[in-house]
Protein backbone atom coordinates (compact mmCIF):
# COMPACT_ATOMS: atom_id res chain seq x y z
CA UNK A 1 0.00 0.00 0.00
CA UNK A 2 1.11 3.40 -0.84
CA UNK A 3 1.91 5.86 1.48
CA UNK A 4 -0.79 8.86 1.78
CA UNK A 5 1.26 12.40 1.30
CA UNK A 6 0.95 14.65 4.28
CA UNK A 7 -0.20 18.01 3.99
CA UNK A 8 2.91 20.29 4.87
CA UNK A 9 2.32 22.34 8.03
CA UNK A 10 5.00 25.31 7.99
CA UNK A 11 3.29 28.17 6.68
CA UNK A 12 3.36 28.77 3.30
CA UNK A 13 6.47 30.73 1.43
CA UNK A 14 5.40 34.13 -0.22
CA UNK A 15 5.92 33.70 -3.41
CA UNK A 16 9.11 35.31 -3.45
CA UNK A 17 10.86 33.78 -0.90
CA UNK A 18 13.33 35.50 1.11
CA UNK A 19 14.99 32.24 1.62
CA UNK A 20 15.09 31.93 -2.07
CA UNK A 21 16.49 35.46 -2.53
CA UNK A 22 19.28 34.89 -0.36
CA UNK A 23 20.20 31.94 -1.97
CA UNK A 24 20.37 33.42 -5.52
CA UNK A 25 22.82 35.52 -4.20
CA UNK A 26 24.65 33.05 -2.43
CA UNK A 27 24.29 30.00 -4.51
CA UNK A 28 26.89 30.86 -6.99
CA UNK A 29 30.00 28.73 -7.01
CA UNK A 30 32.43 30.82 -5.59
CA UNK A 31 29.84 33.65 -4.73
CA UNK A 32 30.23 32.89 -0.65
CA UNK A 33 33.99 32.35 -0.45
CA UNK A 34 34.40 36.56 -2.83
CA UNK A 35 31.82 37.27 -0.19
CA UNK A 36 34.48 35.97 2.80
CA UNK A 37 37.28 37.59 0.97
CA UNK A 38 35.80 41.33 0.93
CA UNK A 39 34.56 41.18 4.09
CA UNK A 40 38.49 41.96 5.29
CA UNK A 41 38.00 45.01 3.27
CA UNK A 42 38.22 46.44 -0.22
CA UNK A 43 40.09 44.38 -2.86
CA UNK A 44 41.17 44.83 -6.47
CA UNK A 45 40.36 42.17 -9.39
CA UNK A 46 44.09 41.00 -9.17
CA UNK A 47 44.07 41.00 -5.57
CA UNK A 48 40.92 38.52 -5.71
CA UNK A 49 42.67 36.52 -7.82
CA UNK A 50 45.91 35.75 -5.68
CA UNK A 51 42.85 35.18 -2.92
CA UNK A 52 41.16 32.70 -5.04
CA UNK A 53 43.77 30.39 -7.16
CA UNK A 54 40.86 28.53 -8.79
CA UNK A 55 38.75 30.74 -10.05
CA UNK A 56 39.12 32.18 -13.91
CA UNK A 57 38.84 35.70 -14.72
CA UNK A 58 36.01 35.15 -16.70
CA UNK A 59 34.12 33.48 -13.59
CA UNK A 60 35.48 36.56 -11.06
CA UNK A 61 34.35 39.07 -13.89
CA UNK A 62 30.93 37.55 -14.29
CA UNK A 63 30.67 37.23 -10.03
CA UNK A 64 32.02 40.65 -9.08
CA UNK A 65 29.20 41.77 -11.83
CA UNK A 66 26.55 39.84 -10.41
CA UNK A 67 26.95 40.92 -7.06
CA UNK A 68 26.95 44.78 -8.31
CA UNK A 69 24.00 44.51 -9.95
CA UNK A 70 22.13 42.88 -7.04
CA UNK A 71 23.74 45.69 -4.14
CA UNK A 72 25.92 43.23 -2.62
CA UNK A 73 29.15 44.60 -3.86
CA UNK A 74 30.51 48.48 -4.83
CA UNK A 75 32.77 48.33 -7.61
CA UNK A 76 34.81 51.68 -7.38
CA UNK A 77 37.48 53.44 -10.04
CA UNK A 78 40.08 54.90 -8.48
CA UNK A 79 41.25 58.22 -10.05
CA UNK A 80 44.99 56.63 -10.43
CA UNK A 81 47.32 56.65 -13.20
CA UNK A 82 46.87 54.10 -14.43
CA UNK A 83 42.97 53.98 -13.12
CA UNK A 84 42.73 51.06 -11.12
CA UNK A 85 39.11 49.44 -9.45
CA UNK A 86 38.58 48.12 -5.84
CA UNK A 87 35.38 46.41 -4.91
CA UNK A 88 33.95 46.78 -1.58
CA UNK A 89 30.79 44.95 0.07
CA UNK A 90 27.45 47.05 0.72
CA UNK A 91 26.24 47.28 3.66
CA UNK A 92 23.51 44.54 2.39
CA UNK A 93 26.49 43.02 1.24
CA UNK A 94 28.34 43.09 4.89
CA UNK A 95 25.25 41.30 6.66
CA UNK A 96 25.68 38.13 4.40
CA UNK A 97 29.19 37.86 6.46
CA UNK A 98 27.61 36.38 9.95
CA UNK A 99 25.71 33.89 7.88
CA UNK A 100 28.36 32.62 5.77
CA UNK A 101 30.33 32.00 8.85
CA UNK A 102 27.95 30.52 10.42
CA UNK A 103 28.21 27.73 7.35
CA UNK A 104 32.01 27.87 8.13
CA UNK A 105 31.25 26.81 11.64
CA UNK A 106 29.59 23.94 10.41
CA UNK A 107 31.87 23.19 7.64
CA UNK A 108 34.82 22.86 10.28
CA UNK A 109 32.43 20.57 12.44
CA UNK A 110 31.83 18.18 9.43
CA UNK A 111 35.80 17.81 8.45
CA UNK A 112 36.63 16.84 12.07
CA UNK A 113 33.46 14.26 11.76
CA UNK A 114 35.08 13.20 8.80
CA UNK A 115 38.41 13.04 9.72
CA UNK A 116 39.86 15.47 7.58
CA UNK A 117 40.96 18.09 9.56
Amino acid sequence: MALKIRKNQSKLPPEQCPLTECMSVLGGAWTPNLIWYLSAGPRRFSELRVDMPGISAKILTTRLRDLEAKGVVLREVKPTSPPSVEYSLTELGAELIPAIAAIVKVGHKLKMLHGKD
